[in-house]
């Protein structure tokens, strides 16, 4: 069967209530929840902290990554969740995402990465001990 190597998702969610998205520790929680939610393997993450508000984050995944920007002045978080292996992983995490900041609007892409490679092709398993919080 002909799979694709990945998944990636890219959000521009609207209409989030602003404390939501000021800043980097509450963002941090729900992107971390996400990432456990979803079944995902986290390696490391980093936070940065806006001022006066706003923040971005990463999350480097074995599967890939999570990253997001928010402008709490517009209610605007834009997220990038690209995930390799399980599709489905990816869609409990940004569902999560989603279930949590309640947008009033989403703009939402949904592209396969890698969907010409070869059927033969195996796809890389995460190996080693990665940061699990």
């Amino acid at each position: 069967m002909k799979v694709a190597v990945g998944i990636h998702i890219l959000a521009d969610m609207y209409g989030i209530k602003p404390e939501l998205l000021e800043t980097k520790e509450i963002l941090m929680d729900i992107i971390e929840e996400s990432v456990r939610v979803g079944n995902l393997t986290k390696i490391s993450s980093d936070y940065y902290q806006f001022e006066p508000v706003g923040a971005s984050g990463v999350v480097l995944l074995a599967e890939s990554h999570v990253s997001f920007h928010t402008w709490p002045e517009f209610g605007l978080i834009t997220l990038d969740l690209f995930t390799c292996g399980d599709p489905h992983k990816a869609d409990v995490a940004f569902e999560y995402i989603r279930d949590v900041l309640r947008p009033t609007e989403i703009e939402f892409k949904k592209h396969e990465r890698g969907a010409k490679a070869p059927e033969t092709t195996v796809l890389a398993q995460p190996v080693g001990n990665p940061v699990k919080s």
